[in-house]
């Protein structure tokens, strides 16, 4: 079982002294808080996400009846339910404290969504999320910069990511919104697109060799395009799920004129539009394909010592 570092230790205990100061009850919480060094330690207090919350947090994520939810530190359930019950969408929720996994199960009868989710006594690090298409957050800043590098790792691109009071880090919010006090922030998982690419396009003397290059940091990226002897920076570079696009000055004649490349990523693959100066006439289609020996992880960190 994991080891709660003295630095969660301390987060946990300011997290608890300002839910002290804002007139909530204490009662019970740090008797569901295990032990330091009991075999089934808690990295989070139970706190509950107030309703309110809960209703941004599933709006922001865009939470429809297509959607698989997974709560991470569920708690009473009380989110997976509410997109059950009120969007449609099927939900897991995730949490170590057998109390919490009872309270849920009984919840989710009272609400008769229990053909649509369901609930896990696990440790949230050992948890497959591969098949998520939201994820929802309850959990304290350290734990969410050591889980961050598993979303990385197991989410696809375009699944959409919610946390209540605690952000990424360096992973900067797409969005974020106040609600009643609380701080709801939100991601959308990017496609990898780091690497080199490469591809052909018709030219005045044939085919001509264009390569790309990018470097990424999470939802942003910076690179160069290679066209011949000619190598330009790229700008204004969008990520968001498995869409890029990005902007070349490119020489045309004695001017540069701002070409828009637009594309969606599959694995290796690039294919999409390039959007004529004009942004009116047609656009030529590209399609881009990458070294794998390239590709740099977005977040191979590992664990955040505290």
């Amino acid at each position: 079982m994991r080891r709660i570092q003295t630095g969660r230790l301390i987060a946990l205990l300011i997290m608890v002294a300002g839910i002290s100061t804002a007139g909530v009850s204490l009662h019970g919480l740090i008797e569901r808080t295990y032990a330091l060094g009991g075999p089934d330690e808690l990295d989070v207090p139970y706190v509950p996400t107030p309703e309110s919350v809960v209703e941004k947090m599933l709006d922001m994520a865009a939470v429809t009846g297509s959607d698989l939810v997974y709560d991470l530190g569920c708690g009473d359930g009380r989110i997976v339910i509410a997109a059950a019950k009120e969007r449609g969408a099927r939900g897991v929720g995730i949490d170590l404290d057998p109390e919490r996994i009872r309270e849920s199960k009984e919840n989710a009868r009272e609400a008769r969504v229990t053909d649509r989710v369901m609930f896990v006594r696990q440790d949230l690090y050992n948890t497959d999320l591969r098949d998520a298409t939201v994820v929802t957050l309850y959990l304290l800043p350290s734990v969410n910069l050591e889980i961050r590098p598993k979303l990385f790792k197991e989410l696809k691109p375009g699944t959409r990511v919610v946390s209540h009071d605690f952000d990424m880090g360096e992973w900067t919010a797409d969005q974020i919104a106040e609600v009643d006090g609380s701080m709801v922030y939100f991601w959308v998982m990017p496609a990898n697109v780091s690497g080199t690419w490469e591809w052909t396009m018709p030219g005045s003397a044939g085919k001509e060799r264009f390569v790309l290059k990018l470097e990424q940091e999470f939802q942003n990226a910076r690179g160069t395009l290679t066209s011949g002897s000619s190598e330009m920076p790229v700008h204004d570079v969008r990520i968001s799920g498995d869409q890029v696009s990005f902007t070349v000055d490119q020489a045309a004649g004695d001017e540069a004129v701002s070409v828009r490349y637009e594309g969606r990523v599959n694995g290796d693959t690039i294919q999409g539009v390039i959007h004529n100066p004009d942004g009116q006439s047609e656009g030529k289609g590209w399609t881009a394909r990458r070294d794998p020996s390239t590709v740099v992880p977005i977040d191979n960190s590992d664990e955040i010592p505290l």
